[in-house]
């Protein structure tokens, strides 16, 4: 399994380099069933002025689109950093199975820091979570990103 998790979280990390090179947050995502890519992105908010667009969301609606259903029980969300209170609460009703982040967010993350959004009781479902995957790499992206601009 660690093969196929850093090859899917490897994906994840050349979204989030991609869209750092469009000059969004660099911020990647890939959601999979059955061992088979099904969607991945980056972030989107400035192409799409959506602030909604981030990398998790647009997976998850591209994937259930793909799929024709709304609710993606089975799949595996790979992202390179630790998803906010909107990201968790759409992974949450998406019933994604699991999910591996990268690099934790203290600021902005809502899974392990902030709100800790699937400890909640008025959380409906709360995938299995697998933080701190290629985390290094993943902070690095962001950290550079970040220095190149101030």
């Amino acid at each position: 399994m660690p093969s196929m998790t850093n090859r899917f979280m490897g994906i994840a990390l050349e979204e989030a380099r991609a869209a750092g090179a469009r000059g969004e947050v660099p911020v990647g995502a890939v959601l999979v069933m059955d061992g088979t890519v099904i969607a991945s992105a980056g972030n989107r908010t400035r192409a799409e002025n959506d602030v909604t667009a981030h990398a998790e969301v647009a997976v998850i609606r591209e994937a259930a689109g793909k799929l024709g259903q709304e609710r993606l029980t089975g799949a595996d969300l790979y992202v390179t950093l630790e998803p906010c209170t909107l990201c968790a609460a759409a992974i949450s009703f998406a019933r994604i199975r699991r999910l591996y982040y990268g690099a934790e967010d203290p600021k902005g993350g809502a899974v392990d820091n902030g709100v800790r959004f699937f400890a909640q009781p008025t959380c409906h479902h709360a995938p299995d979570v697998y933080s701190g995957i290629s985390g290094v790499e993943a902070a690095e992206i962001l950290k550079e990103f970040f220095a190149e601009r101030r």
